[in-house]
This record gives structure tokens, sequence and C-alpha cells, in this order.
């Protein structure tokens, strides 16, 4: 579970970075809509987008509130891999060790 924190935090802070860079170095609407443009842009933004729905799926899976549910996603569709690293950290560290309550959350207490 250590290796597993060490790269969900890594992820999230390269990800961190690589937006900083982003947006220090280029224009975010200027560049965004050109690669809307471009074929392998748009199917590179449907994988990007479907990957973001799967893992949205396992946080309402895991997660009771509603609420939280949906502030999570809507992280998740805004700062994308930042995000999913950040709710991935935050799981392994809630569940103790448990790999179980990792993937399920609380619902491993009601089985």
């Amino acid at each position: 579970m250590k290796t597993a924190k060490i790269f969900t935090l890594t992820t999230a802070l390269l990800m961190a970075g690589a937006i900083l860079y982003g947006f220090s170095q280029g224009d975010f609407f200027t560049q965004g809509g050109i690669i809307a443009s471009l074929a392998w842009g748009r199917v590179t933004l449907v994988d990007i987008y479907l990957s973001f729905f799967l893992f949205s799926g396992w946080v309402v899976y895991r997660e009771t509130s509603p609420v939280k549910s949906t502030l999570l996603i809507v992280s998740i569709m805004v700062l994308g891999s930042l995000a999913m690293g950040l709710y991935s950290y935050y799981a392994l560290v809630q569940s103790r060790g448990d790999w179980q309550t990792f993937w399920m959350g609380k619902k491993t207490t009601a089985n």
C-alpha cells in the first residue's frame, strides 16, 4: 500500500506541475480549440473523458454521500488526473491498509 500511496501522490504532483506549465506557457482556449479541431485531438478527448467517467463510477460506488460524489466528479472533469490522484491517495489513507476498503469504501462494513 505504501507503493500505491507514493504512486498516487506522484501522479497528482506531476499533473499539478503539467497544469501549471500549460497555463504559464500557453493559451488554454486558443490551443484547446486547435486540439479539438484535430481528429486525434478529439479521439484523445473522448479517451480521457471515458476514463473520467469510469473512475467517476468507482467514486459513486465508494462514496455514500451524493453531494460528496457530485463534488468529486466535477473535480475529476475539471482537474483530471490531478483530482483522480488525490482521491486515490485519500482512499488509500482512509482504508488503513485494507484493500477491500480501498476499493469498496464503507460498503465493506455492510456485508
